[in-house]
């Protein structure tokens, strides 16, 4: 063996001894929370990965994951805010090689459980990049919420799809994060809107993102084939002028009103809409689409509705609100999940496309101290209790970056395994 390679093998051994000494390991006697805790106080850069850690997979009771929660929450926010400062100062997020500019203006007193954000989209398209800037500098001023932080974002480019491009999803979901951090924003109070090229975002994104708002507002927009069947659990505006003719974005507006009352007819829990044809006016409305503003401003996102439609669309997801597809499964245009929930009780009414889902879960949907079953048909084809872990704690703060969506334990139900029983 030569000098070089035995030296090598000696500084991987230590290297490794190195790790082994800096994993938090639990002390004789010593609790998971205790662990855990001990971990935060290691700086970030000499960390060992979380999901190393001996304790992951532990069971935990009520209070001890409380208690995991906040102290991995705490620590999440803390590296947020150092990693954040500098973006939300320059008004301006970097993204691989996407960049996305935004301005904002506060509005009112401060409710004490935060502020709300209006994220505003505006028109434009597959122009210059100077009509675009134009119709952005617009946006900025066109509307103002009695109470709130109204943003305008610049589309990171000028296609004529730029704001509902997969990339978005990404850009908001972070601004949703800073204007948290840094504006005191209430995670559970934040709506997008947007005008012309914006509506058409509006009618692709929310209801890809219905899960993190609380509302959206359509103004003059074309829905490019979208649905609006995952907008069951948040309030939407629709707001179009009868002489809108292009693209005969008045003709599927009208259409869309009439879908939203059905949908609303048959589910009088959901599908809370406003939908107005401005009588007489054509692409600009002169400014009556402004109500929708107040009336978006009434909404509170529930983030663990009683029932959920999901129906993939556009940009495919891996979840929705508290449910997931499970690991390994590709997502397609084809999977629609339609689940209500009572008390213990999942009753799957809709699972095309797939043979397998994932519930999330925490206390606020389920006593997890007691078993939880799952209908199909009429039929109970799962019954467990789910285990709260450090795991599912983390991940979930990792995938969402939502203080109202930390899911302590998970759910596989297999459809295709499953032995039914008689409900």
């Amino acid at each position: 063996m030569t000098t070089t390679r035995l030296k090598n093998l000696l500084l991987t051994g230590l290297a490794v001894a190195q790790l082994v000494l800096m994993t938090p390991m639990p002390a004789p006697g010593q609790s998971v929370v205790e662990a855990i805790k001990d971990w935060t106080k290691v700086d970030v850069a000499d960390r060992p990965d979380f999901l190393s850690l001996p304790i992951v997979d532990s069971a935990l009771s009520k209070p001890e994951s409380a208690k995991v929660k906040q102290l991995l929450w705490d620590d999440h926010v803390a590296q947020l805010r150092e990693q954040r400062e500098q973006e939300w100062k320059d008004k301006s997020i970097k993204l691989g090689d996407l960049k996305m500019k935004f301005d904002y203006r506060v509005f009112g007193e401060k409710p004490e459980s935060g502020r709300r954000l209006f994220i505003s989209m505006h028109g434009g398209g597959g122009t210059r990049a100077s009509v675009n800037d134009r119709q952005w500098q617009n946006q900025i001023g066109l509307y103002k919420p009695k109470e709130g932080v109204y943003l305008a974002p610049r589309a990171p480019n000028d296609a004529w799809d730029m704001w509902h491009q997969e990339h978005i999803d990404k850009f908001f979901h972070r601004i949703i994060e800073d204007a948290i951090l840094f504006e005191d924003v209430d995670v559970n109070r934040v709506y997008v809107m947007g005008y012309s090229a914006g509506g058409d975002g509006v009618y692709k994104l929310a209801p890809r993102m219905a899960d993190s708002l609380a509302a959206a507002a359509m103004m003059a927009g074309h829905p490019n084939g979208a649905s609006p069947a995952n907008l069951r659990n948040i309030g939407f505006a629709l707001h179009m002028g009868e002489k809108d003719g292009a693209y005969k974005r008045n003709k599927i507006a009208e259409r869309w009103k009439t879908d939203l009352a059905k949908l609303q007819q048959a589910d009088s829990a959901g599908y809370q809409h406003q939908a107005q044809i401005h009588e007489g006016l054509g692409h600009w409305m002169d400014r009556k689409d402004a109500v929708a503003v107040p009336w978006m401003s009434k909404f509170e996102r529930d983030p663990n509705p009683s029932k959920v439609v999901w129906k993939q669309t556009g940009v495919q997801r891996k979840d929705f609100y508290w449910l997931a597809v499970t690991d390994g499964h590709d997502v397609t245009s084809k999977h629609n999940l339609v689940v209500a929930r009572k008390d213990q009780k999942f009753t799957i009414e809709s699972s095309d496309g797939l043979t397998a889902m994932k519930l999330n879960l925490n206390d606020a949907i389920v006593n997890l101290d007691e078993p939880i079953s799952v209908y199909r048909d009429g039929k109970e084809i799962y019954q467990d209790k789910a285990i709260r872990t450090s795991r599912s704690i983390y991940q979930s703060i990792q995938n969402h970056g939502d203080s109202e969506r930390i899911y302590s334990a998970q759910a596989i139900v297999d459809f295709e395994e499953a032995e039914p029983k008689e409900g």
